[in-house]
């Protein structure tokens, strides 16, 4: 029986533990957010916290707490060849965590209903992309720098229609509108991308630290694209409480 254990099966072997690990971190953040965001809605102290206005006008915490999250996405993927894999387990779980308490707005904005709704809307149109991609025989390489364009594009017309409204006083809800639809088909197309991407990664996946953290960096990848989508869903299609 040894002898049938050829290199061949020992890479299949080696892929599926890849993928596997890769789908389970993600799986597990999405869980650690979900938790973290229904806690955070119903703690009244912490969400006054988050999203009490300061002179400013604007939520101090919460926007610290975005602040937070950004510096650990950029130091995770700037790092991950350096940093041990406790370390990356460690700053992934703190950014799910982290984002789920930002994500606790949605339970104040919109309805159970809808929040419902939009996340298996998204998981279902998440799931559909993400086997096209791994299963489709067309190159999709070259859709990355495409799409990273269209993001730095959509990122900042939100970041000048956000100003252009501060300044009128005028909500712009044609904009916010094309910028959901916008980020709807951007990350439906990065969920095939980065799942294409993941696959080829797993073809030469070992069980070393090297691709244990691989697999982390993979996971908050599709994480990104599968919040982002639900977000831009929920802008879309949500009903307000």
């Amino acid at each position: 029986m040894e002898a049938t254990r050829t290199p061949a099966r020992l890479a299949d072997h080696e892929k599926s533990r890849f993928l596997g690990r890769t789908y389970g971190w993600m799986a597990f953040a999405l869980c650690l957010s979900a938790v973290a965001a229904f806690f955070t809605a119903s703690y009244e102290p912490l969400l006054r916290f988050l999203f009490a206005t300061g002179q400013s006008g604007r939520p101090i915490g919460f926007i610290a707490l975005v602040i937070v999250e950004l510096v650990l996405v950029f130091a995770l993927t700037a790092t991950i060849r350096k940093i041990s894999v406790f370390t990356a387990v460690l700053g992934f779980v703190l950014y799910a965590v982290i984002n789920g308490m930002t994500l606790s707005s949605i339970f104040i904005v919109y309805k159970i209903s809808s929040i419902a709704m939009a996340f298996f809307s998204t998981a279902i149109l998440f799931s559909v992309m993400s086997l096209y991609g791994m299963f489709t025989k067309r190159n999709l390489a070259s859709w990355g720098r495409y799409l990273m364009m269209a993001l730095l594009g959509v990122i900042i017309a939100s970041v000048v229609g956000g100003i252009i409204s501060f300044v009128t006083k005028t909500p712009l809800n044609m904009l916010d509108i094309l910028v959901s639809i916008a980020i709807v088909v951007i990350f439906t197309l990065l969920t095939a991308y980065d799942s294409q991407k993941l696959i080829k990664t797993a073809e030469h996946a070992r069980d070393t630290a090297d691709y244990k953290k691989v697999a982390i960096l993979a996971a908050l990848e599709l994480y990104l694209d599968f919040i982002n989508l639900l977000l831009a869903l929920l802008r879309l299609f949500g009903k307000k409480r």
